[in-house]
């Protein structure tokens, strides 16, 4: 006789003759598209439904716009004015950039808006020594130099994206995700964006947290309880509360609560528009190269390269999340290639209109898609008209802009999340029981975390990049690529995938790589041509591979 317990290596466990007999449960179905979604893409709610919809998206867009103007508006030495003519152009391209993606990009309810990983890139350009000299050390003219070489850098980085979409360098690149490496990439799409969450709504956390309680309860606890006929209050969840937190911010703010605290806290939490509306005017018409002719400098513009490399990543992860909460099927790496040519003209117009950032898909209104249940097409080109009316009636607009940051951040808690699970939800079509995928999947989603905190804590300590040669632009560089979760989940996940135990058969059903096979080319289902086909038949003329 043995000692020890018995051996139960693969459920195959001795069990006593009076055993209760347990009842076997079967597992959730796969589901390629998912379900409860009222409008797909190719679907439209009511007109008046739809307009309000909008009106959301493009709060949502304003939001992300505005963050990313006050981080570097003043640092380049902008007034008021200057940071309203930036965040004009930037809404009047991103609503161009939107309608050109739906019609012509991958079509799906995608919008085109700021991203902050140009937020590096900038800040390159603005500490640059030539941008000191005596001559322009007045703040205008610093504003109008700096906005020149970004302006240059941005258009360059443009044919860095055009060439990967155009040339199919993008569209082959993408043929080898499969479900276990889109995985990380989705994932990590709306986890990678954590610090714009909480950190920016604990700035002023008697805004935020309010906000963030209100979106929770009007979206997930009055619809349980109330059961209202139609979905009211989860739909309209982000206007709500941000209606009620704004006029409780603007109580405060009146109140003078604020009055005698630090600085800091006052642009936190203040709903003061007053200067932003002051120095907005009536009418306002985005031009190209309205601050002079751009400048170029090679070190910039690489640097703004690895930016453009990021945000082409962060966006194929929120194509993909789009997808589904579109319920389309998976994107067709062909239409993936056509979206990266269309990034890239955003950039380009970005570039020439005037703006710190380039064209990348926003996370945060693919996240608003899945708390709505609305992935309709029409919905996204509304909000993209919203952008372009008020990009050009500025005073309406600069209203709009004047909501407290912590209250945008609130919701990024939100909409970030749903992103991450859109991620997670590639897991069904994997062996998640195999060691392989058990291996890349906690090993990726580490690095993700480790590698950029890395970075992160030593520039926060030296205020440089780990890298020390005497080429600061090549320092910003990396340090851009590596301070991104996206693209350190999408290359590592890529790379095990692709290398560990390849050309096995089994390896092949882990990943879920031979159901992502019928995605692979376009014309291997049909329905594809339901959701990405161009319009007025387009495709005879530009056929998708």
């Amino acid at each position: 006789m043995t000692g020890g317990g018995d051996n139960c290596c693969g459920g195959n466990c001795c069990r006593n003759a009076g055993a209760l007999r347990i009842e076997a449960v079967n597992p959730h179905p796969v589901m390629e598209t998912l379900n409860g979604i009222q409008y797909c893409v190719n679907s439209p709610p009511p007109w008046l439904e739809a307009f309000v919809l909008g009106f959301q998206h493009y709060l949502l867009t304003l939001g992300m716009i505005v963050l990313v103007c006050s981080i570097i508006v003043p640092q380049m030495g902008g007034s008021h004015l200057e940071k309203v003519m930036l965040i004009q152009n930037m809404l009047f391209a991103a609503g161009l950039n939107t309608l050109v993606q739906s019609w012509f990009g991958t079509r799906l309810p995608t919008v085109i808006g700021a991203s902050y990983s140009f937020v590096v890139p900038c800040t390159t350009i603005v500490l640059a020594s030539r941008y000191y000299s005596d001559y322009l050390m007045l703040p205008h003219e610093r504003f109008k130099k700096t906005m020149q070489g970004i302006q240059g850098a941005l258009m360059i980085s443009s044919v860095f994206q055009l060439a990967l979409g155009c040339f199919g360098f993008w569209r082959n690149i993408v043929r080898f995700l499969s479900p276990l490496s889109m995985v990380p990439l989705v994932t990590f799409t709306g986890l990678g964006l954590t610090h714009l969450g909480f950190p920016n709504l604990a700035e002023c956390v008697e805004v935020g947290l309010p906000q963030l309680i209100m979106m929770l309860i009007f979206s997930h606890y009055i619809p349980h309880f109330m059961k209202p006929t139609r979905p009211i209050f989860d739909r309209f969840a982000l206007l709500f509360s941000t209606a009620i937190v704004g006029i409780y911010a603007q109580i405060l703010t009146s109140s003078g609560v604020y009055n005698h605290k630090p600085p800091q806290t006052q642009l936190s939490c203040c709903s003061e528009s007053a200067p932003l509306i002051s120095a907005a005017p009536w009418l306002y018409l985005p031009r190209p190269f309205q601050w002079g002719r751009p400048t170029f400098n090679v070190g910039e513009a690489f640097v703004m390269m690895a930016a453009a490399l990021v945000a082409l990543t962060e966006s194929t992860g929120t194509f993909l999340a789009v997808a589904r909460y579109g319920s389309a099927t998976p994107v067709p790496p062909s239409v993936l290639g056509r979206s990266a040519a269309w990034l890239g003209f955003g950039t380009l117009l970005n570039g020439m209109l005037g703006s710190v950032s380039g064209a990348v898909a926003s996370v945060e209104n693919a996240g608003l898609l899945g708390l709505t249940k609305v992935g309709s097409r029409r919905v996204i080109q509304i909000s993209a008209a919203f952008m372009i009316f008020f990009s050009i009636f500025a005073k309406i607009g600069a209203i709009f802009a004047s909501v407290p940051l912590p209250v945008i951040a609130a919701s990024y808690c939100i909409f970030f999340g749903y992103v991450s699970s859109a991620g997670l939800s590639f897991l069904q079509f994997c062996n998640i029981n195999s060691f392989r995928t058990i291996f890349i999947l906690g090993f990726t989603f580490f690095m993700a975390i480790s590698v950029p905190q890395y970075f992160l804590i030593y520039q926060i300590k030296s205020d440089s990049s780990p890298l020390h040669t005497d080429h600061r632009w090549f320092n910003d560089m990396v340090a851009t690529i590596f301070l991104s979760s996206t693209l350190v989940a999408a290359l590592v996940g890529l790379l095990l995938d692709n290398t560990v135990e390849r050309g096995i058969e089994m390896t092949k059903k882990d990943n879920g790589a031979h159901w992502w096979e019928r995605f692979i080319l376009f014309t291997k289902d049909i329905r594809n041509a339901e959701f990405y086909s161009l319009p007025c038949k387009l495709n005879q003329f530009f056929p998708p591979l």
